[in-house]
């Protein structure tokens, strides 16, 4: 499933065919995705101008001159492809694309915009979803509701850390994958982050604030190996593992420089460590870490 850093290159490269452009027409192949889709949903969006595309956690908003939010979630496999009408990049961040990549057979939104460009979204698995929302009551939607803070905000400090997980007694990647506490973290980015701040995996996530409530060197370790390893894997166009690219059909390449992640065996790349990537099970996924110097 992609994470944030994909999710975020997505929105980059879909804002400059898509922010200020008027959609069309709207075409549905079929009655749904992972959810049906929103009633008239064609026809809620039919002339209307995106005014920003923005990005909450793993799902991009487009922000409509109706009022409305179009909700989008990739889901599994979900991408979108773009086909400009001249086929050239217009500036810095723009793309280019030429037609539809993938099985058309999975193409299950067309959406052509008054520029002439045509956004299509494929998706094979259909784990995706489309939503729409009054603009104003967004942050309380049910999507977001529930949703923690995000973690390339100036929001995550060590002390929000010590904050969030005082007193828990669940593993600490647990509560980093929590998305109530922090919201866009997913299994990759956790276990990248966890090795550079050098911390257990295993440990228990309470451990990171003093018991005044104030956050240890170690929850501040872990806020700057966050916002550090996000960084560098949205500048790298994310990570390709199987479903995932970009919206220009380029693969992510942050996979190259991953440390820890599908690298059981390895040496580990700490400098001056002797230990080798191990991997375990928690709650069903799959844990990468250094026993050495992520040891307790």
């Amino acid at each position: 499933m992609p994470e944030l850093p994909e999710v975020e290159t997505v929105r980059r490269g879909l804002a400059p065919a898509l922010v200020g452009a008027r959609f069309s027409r709207v075409t549905l192949r079929r009655p749904n995705l992972r959810f049906p889709f929103p009633e008239r949903f064609a026809q809620r969006l039919e002339g209307r101008t995106v005014t920003d595309l923005a990005r909450r956690a793993k799902y991009l908003t487009a922000h409509l001159d109706s009022g409305e939010s179009l909700i989008m979630h990739l889901g599994m496999s979900g991408r979108f492809d773009v086909a400009l009408p001249d086929g050239r990049n217009l500036s810095p961040g723009d793309f280019y694309l030429e037609g539809a990549l993938g099985n058309t057979k999975h193409d299950h939104v067309v959406m052509a915009l008054n520029s002439g460009a045509t956004i299509t979204y494929n998706d094979v698995r259909r784990f995706g979803f489309m939503d729409l929302v009054p603009t104003d009551t967004l942050a309380a939607c049910r999507h977001f509701a529930a949703m923690g803070i995000e973690p390339l905000s100036e929001a995550l400090t060590g002390a929000t850390i010590a904050r969030l997980f005082r007193h828990k007694i669940t593993p600490l990647k647990a509560a980093l994958l929590d998305q109530r506490l922090i919201a866009g973290l997913g299994n990759i980015y956790v276990c990248e982050a966890l090795h550079r701040a050098r911390l257990s995996p295993l440990a228990m996530a309470g451990t990171l604030a003093r018991s005044n409530g104030t956050p240890t060197p170690k929850a501040n370790a872990l806020a700057k190996a966050i916002k550090a390893v996000l960084t560098e894997a949205v500048a790298a166009g994310g990570s390709t593992l199987r479903d995932y690219a970009q919206p220009d059909g380029a693969r992510g390449s942050f996979q190259h420089g991953f440390r820890v992640y599908d690298r059981v065996g390895h040496a580990c790349t700490t400098r001056g460590c002797v230990g080798r990537v191990s991997r375990v099970v928690q709650s069903g996924r799959s844990t990468f870490f250094c026993e050495v110097c992520q040891g307790p």
